[in-house]
């Protein structure tokens, strides 16, 4: 199959660069030897880590717009788009399964949650959205899931707590969780990918999907920018100040954490249009649109290739960590080293993506 023609360069680039984010940050040579930024807040807070996913989110809900729209235009049945979104969702949702159970395949401690599940949630209920509303109502539901996320989660006492909770395993969502979310959780008592913070999480693709309606507008390429930096100023802020009540916390997907993202995400968006597919400016752009040609692929593969890399065992240990002890043994700071074996990963990855991108595979799942 062949990539859809009229691409935006900006965005392929972001979706790849998101992806190489990914893999930098969840294969280190050592988890003993991290540098803060590439950890997840351990809970309130936000680092370079927590803007991963919600970033790649923003970007699913960018690509539905351009996507959709086109077929919306050349009068395409709803009902073979709605056949088509189920079937794809389920297949991101099962791929996410099967990572889960590599390498034991146990089914009797098997997770139910994942990046691909909530990505695969998250664009079922976004595709299906924007095949069936304007974006300005679009805006409406994204802001009343907010408002009543923020509420449930700070009116609501916690069921067996007594009160109103935040804290890991003793709030709202995490409650519910327990009752509705089979088998074990990522972190023993609760998920930070769990059912009820994924609600929040899909407004995170609506504001994708608003930016694609912005982009898809008939405004000028110049005007596309400034609204997209100024809102995306405008909602970080918003965010920013709300968090005062309500923290900006990703293990909860909080409201304020969608608004802090998106708008950063806006305004990342913004810049890389501006230099790429304004001024022309694609220096550097072809590793990330390689990565993205085939993003999921890619998240996949890395997971697989972590056996090889990670859990198989040459002379008594594996390669990250003959890796790390031969570079710290001779005196390399040890979360420099883990970096390097991170990036060396990420670069590892880049060749099935590159000759797959040189052949003209693009799996789509």
């Amino acid at each position: 199959m062949k990539l859809p023609s009229n691409r935006l360069i900006s965005l392929d680039a972001l979706r790849g660069f998101t992806i190489a984010a990914m893999i930098l940050v969840n294969f280190p040579g050592t988890w003993s030897h991290v540098y803060p930024p590439l950890l997840h807040s351990e809970w309130n807070g936000l680092t370079f880590t927590d803007l991963i996913a919600p970033f790649f989110l923003f970007i699913v809900g960018v690509s539905i717009a351009f996507a959709y729209s086109r077929r919306l235009q050349d009068g395409s049945p709803k009902g073979a788009m709605y056949k088509k979104i189920v079937i794809r969702a389920f297949k991101i949702f099962a791929v996410g399964m099967f990572l889960n159970m590599i390498p034991d395949f146990d089914f009797g401690d098997l997770r139910w949650t994942g990046t691909l599940h909530r990505i695969s949630v998250v664009f079922l209920a976004c595709a299906f959205l924007f095949l069936n509303t304007r974006w300005q109502t679009q805006a409406w539901i994204g802001a009343i899931v907010l408002v009543g996320y923020w509420l449930t989660m700070t009116l609501i006492p916690t069921p067996g707590v007594g009160q109103v909770m935040l804290e890991p395993g003793l709030n709202f969502a995490h409650w519910v969780d327990s009752k509705l979310l089979p088998g074990k959780m990522w972190q023993g008592t609760w998920d930070p990918e769990g059912i009820y913070s994924t609600i929040p999480s899909i407004v995170t693709g609506i504001t994708g999907m608003l930016a694609g309606h912005l982009l898809l507008s008939n405004l000028t390429k110049q005007e596309k920018v400034n609204y997209l930096m100024t809102i995306g100023l405008y909602t970080t802020i918003l965010g920013y100040f709300w968090g005062l009540i309500f923290p900006v916390n990703e293990n909860i997907w909080t409201s304020t954490f969608v608004l802090v993202t998106s708008g950063m995400a806006a305004m990342l968006l913004g810049a890389v249009y501006f230099m790429v597919d304004i001024l022309g400016k694609t220096r550097g752009t072809k590793p990330g649109i390689i990565f993205g040609a085939n993003a999921i692929t890619v998240y996949v593969l890395a997971d697989v290739l972590s056996l090889l890399f990670y859990d198989l065992q040459i002379g008594g240990d594996s390669l990250n960590a003959h890796f790390v002890a031969l570079f710290t043994g001779i005196g390399v700071a040890p979360k420099f080293v883990s970096m390097c074996y991170a990036l060396l990963f990420v670069c590892i990855n880049f060749i099935p993506a590159y000759i797959l991108y040189r052949k003209k595979i693009f799996i789509k799942l």
